[in-house]
């Protein structure tokens, strides 16, 4: 049974307390075994790759197959059917429409002193994108990471997919085809993020890794951030919905299942001012559970992490859904315009009763690699910027060296930095002899 609590009931604090700290991530340790792989693929290259791709996906690479060739990706992308090829045009196409919005504009100006300052955008020139493969294979992922970095200006994308036993989604294929991304390499796991970090003979390596995974990849792309950079380290999925009675229980319901159906350390939270929501959501999921095609998954994710919550008023329930600052957030109450002012912390917010998360997931267009364990306090969603950096400007003219040049000589001094004092005393000395 999910947990069950009330806001006005003793030892509600220490339940909520407990409920946050509660560790959903994969219990065991990987760490070690992702700094082996990651070390012999530095070392060995190619031959670690294949040598690891036949251990644990039980196929058979050589250097020539690591990619899919473009025949390859033609004969997958021609068995999808032409319903499935039409719902993923049009959500690369919302994807790409709301990303380009987020793309930064340059700035320059010159200040008071007669200073040139200013900022610049770039992209970064190589990205690599992974997408998990096997029962976890998501072609939305392959458009969610793939679109923001073409719109960012990215050069050179290249995705990592696993195919266990050989077995392809075609859907994936034809994302990355649509997303106009040309390099696929059928290889996963920390292997794949060590290769696109570090290169091999036949991988470049790149300058970006974005793209949810396993513990395997989160504790590679923990590993290698610094020589590379990274989104986010993705733990488990979760929502948090926030009803004020207003809702249809059996669509909360559903809301809630579509995280949990996801893995059993999903979490899926309802925070209500109802009781009698409280009880028609928990029947309604009890219900759906019972023919649910992955009703295990989600019925162990539902008895193990899930929360029914009853609070006094929506602020109430606000401060609560802050402390959580969950991935996804619904607003299913009468005004989630009015409310959402109140709303300080998510990753990403949903608005209303015709607002379901799964929207966010596919169609709607903003991006659904998101923050989780709390990290929606401090972080966000993958977006443009992710694939972008910001080079500052600056240019001084000899009158703006010499109305700014004698307080930067001053604070180098008081940091006892002689170097940086006497670079700045060189240049005004001359403009003190008349020779600026």
């Amino acid at each position: 049974m999910p947990a069950f609590l009330n806001s006005r009931d003793d030892g509600f604090d220490a339940a909520i307390a407990a409920l946050l700290g509660a560790k959903r991530e994969e219990a065991q340790d990987v760490d070690d075994a992702v700094a082996a792989i990651i070390a012999d693929v530095r070392a060995r290259g190619d031959a670690a790759l294949i040598e690891l791709t036949a251990r644990f996906d039980r196929l058979e690479l050589t250097p020539q197959t690591l990619a899919f060739s473009a025949a390859e990706i033609a004969a997958h992308c021609a068995r999808v059917s032409p319903e499935d090829c039409d719902a993923l045009e049009l959500a690369a196409e919302r994807i790409r429409a709301y990303h380009v919005r987020q793309r930064p504009a340059d700035a320059r100006w010159t200040d008071p002193d007669g200073a040139s300052l200013g900022w610049r955008w770039s992209a970064v020139a190589a990205a690599g994108l992974y997408v998990p493969g096997g029962l976890a294979s998501y072609p939305s992922s392959v458009l969610m990471n793939a679109i923001p970095a073409q719109v960012a200006g990215v050069e050179r994308l290249a995705i990592c997919v696993p195919t266990p036993d050989g077995v392809v989604n075609p859907l994936v294929l034809l994302a990355a085809k649509i997303a106009g991304v040309q390099t696929i390499y059928r290889i996963g796991g920390a292997q794949a993020i060590a290769a696109l970090a570090y290169g091999t003979e036949t991988i470049a390596p790149v300058d970006k890794i974005t793209g949810p995974g396993n513990a395997y990849v989160a504790a590679a792309k923990r590993r290698v951030f610094g020589r590379v950079g990274i989104d986010m380290i993705a733990g488990p999925s979760e929502i948090l919905v926030i009803g004020d009675g207003s809702g249809d229980p059996d669509w909360i319901a559903l809301d809630l299942l579509s995280q949990a159906e996801h893995d059993e350390s999903a979490q899926s939270i309802l925070i209500t001012t109802s009781p009698d929501e409280a009880r028609a959501v928990a029947a309604a999921v009890d219900k759906r559970l019972e023919t649910l095609e992955r009703r295990a998954i989600a019925g162990a994710s539902w008895r193990e992490h899930g929360a029914v919550i009853v609070v006094g008023d929506l602020a109430e329930a606000a401060a609560l859904s802050n402390r959580f600052a969950p991935e996804h957030l619904e607003l299913c109450v009468d005004d989630p315009e009015g409310f959402l002012p109140q709303i300080r912390h998510a990753g990403a917010v949903f608005l209303g009763h015709w607002t379901p998360e799964a929207i966010g997931d596919y169609i709607g267009g903003p991006n659904h690699v998101l923050p989780t364990a709390r990290s929606a306090r401090f972080s966000s969603g993958l977006s443009v910027l992710d694939f972008m950096k910001r080079t500052t400007i600056t240019g001084m003219t000899p009158q703006a060296l010499q109305a700014i040049g004698p307080a930067a000589e001053r604070l180098a001094i008081s940091e006892s930095l002689q170097a940086h004092g006497l670079s700045v005393r060189a240049r005004l000395d001359r403009l003190n002899r008349g020779q600026g």
